[in-house]
């Protein structure tokens, strides 16, 4: 069926394989892959009389299993309980990096592009403008990279190049000579330079002309953009340049479940108002009005009856749809955990043995999305701070070394209970008052428990005598 609907979608031959083949995974990211059906899932005969098969029907049932997952794994990947600490050699790296990624909202941004990016990759840019860090997430439909020869892992350039209307290149100050016409829009971002080009036609054999005006040289010495690639493995789209889908091995058993809940509640519908089936006239020519103060007459050989189904119909789909949900899933590692099945409040620990799948598939995540992303931003900023005086909150930040160590410290799966916050202070004073440990090495442990964004003001503002921990 997955197939059957792709081939529907349309598909400009401008574009790569690569793009249509990521357009429909973000189609069923977001939800919007039936809508190239042309009918409701409660239409059965088309204008002309003739019966409308399944497969041509939009199903009224959409459970969007795939995006439930995925946003179930993000969450435990850069959620506000779970988003990395900076931590660095350096003190005063690791506060303002904190600060600037504060300030910034990396946190919204990471989340964006985990979203964003589950179809097998997605890009983040960075910007400066008047002395401030900003982000912004890019889908890489219409991206196109190039790396250094000599340094596989080190963008050269990225292309950025779509389709736009004139009316929008209108909208956005362009002078354009056929507002109802269609035009190419490109950028490029090198290690010096932000490229614009003006549109031009689409029909037109000319080639691309600089857009000085628009252009804007950043002067970093690095493109500042980090490709992502979504998971370790085979893309979906069969490119390099992708990583592997979140939620592709569940996409046809996905769709087999809305369908197959389409037709439960198409089924009780019908069982709220079964059709009447008369085996002779009856004697009256009034309307018929189904209903129990409406008594039916009919011949004395007559017979009337409702043509009613079964309820063990239903309670099959039902059990059918919960086994294919098991199924998906599965091959996704999503979460099989039935929330109904707690008794009684259940340990960090506990929880992550349950959901050990989808602990599995946040844990790749952080990989791609924190060590691969997020330390490559960090250490933008930090070559930033060398070409440009940053400010967090009107007030500029000193220089930083940008040789500095840059790591991660994420924190635990599942929020500790009472419990087990009471034997980590425990293990942590046993362990510095032994000299096994730092102090700020065990405030490190528990910062992200107790929201301590500044591990250097924490532990000022904490005497010796107060607690060795």
């Amino acid at each position: 069926m997955f197939d059957t609907l792709a081939s529907l979608i349309p598909f400009d031959q401008s574009y790569p394989e690569r793009t249509r083949k990521l357009d429909i995974l973000r189609r069923v990211l977001d939800g919007t892959l039936y809508d190239v059906l042309p009918y409701e899932f409660h239409d059965e005969r088309s204008p002309g009389g003739e019966y409308i098969p399944l497969r041509q029907r939009r199903p009224s049932v959409r459970y969007n299993l795939c995006r439930l997952v995925v946003e179930d794994s993000v969450a435990l990947v850069f959620s506000e309980g779970h988003f990395p600490l900076i931590d660095s050699n350096d003190a005063s790296v690791r506060d303002h990096l904190g600060a600037i990624m504060r300030e910034a909202r990396l946190n919204e941004v990471m989340i964006d592009a985990a979203l964003r990016g589950a179809v097998g990759s997605v890009a983040i840019l960075l910007r400066v403008l008047r002395g401030r860090i900003f982000f912004q997430t890019l889908e890489t439909l219409y991206l196109t990279p190039r790396w250094e020869e000599d340094a596989p892992d080190t963008l050269a350039s990225v292309t950025e190049k779509f389709k736009v209307s004139g009316a929008t290149l209108v909208e956005q100050g362009y002078e354009v000579p056929n507002p109802t016409g269609q035009y190419w829009f490109q950028r490029r971002w090198d290690a010096e330079w932000e490229w614009w080009f003006t549109p031009w036609p689409i029909a037109s054999d000319e080639s691309p002309r600089i857009d000085t005006r628009r252009s804007v040289r950043h002067g970093l010495g690095f493109v500042p953009l980090v490709w992502i690639k979504n998971l370790p493995g085979p893309s979906a789209t069969g490119d390099m340049r992708d990583g592997a889908c979140t939620f592709r091995p569940a996409i046809e058993t996905a769709i087999e479940i809305d369908y197959q809940l389409s037709q439960a509640g198409r089924g009780l519908k019908y069982s709220s108002d079964p059709t009447l089936l008369i085996k002779e006239p009856a004697t009256s020519d009034n309307q018929i009005i189904k209903g129990a103060a409406n008594a039916l007459v009919v011949s004395e050989k007559g017979d009337a009856r409702l043509l009613e189904i079964g309820g063990t119909a239903s309670a099959a789909v039902i059990e059918y749809v919960r086994i294919l949900r098991e199924l998906a899933l599965e091959s996704i590692h999503g979460n099989r955990a039935d929330a109904q099945r707690f008794a009684a409040p259940t340990s960090g620990r506990a929880l992550e043995m349950m959901n050990q799948g989808l602990i599995w598939l946040a844990d790749n995540l952080r990989i791609s999305y924190g060590e691969g992303a997020l330390v490559a931003l960090a250490r933008m900023v930090l070559a930033a701070r060398q070409h440009y005086a940053l400010t967090v909150r009107g007030v500029e930040i000193p220089p930083l070394d940008p040789e500095a160590t840059i790591s991660l410290t994420w924190p635990r799966w599942y929020p500790p209970s009472a419990d087990d916050r009471l034997k980590d202070a425990q293990a942590l004073t046993t362990l510095a008052g032994a000299g096994l440990m730092s102090r700020e090495s065990a405030l490190k442990s528990i910062a992200s428990t107790y929201d301590i964004d500044n591990i250097s003001n924490e532990l000022a503002s904490v005497s010796p005598s107060e607690g060795t921990a």
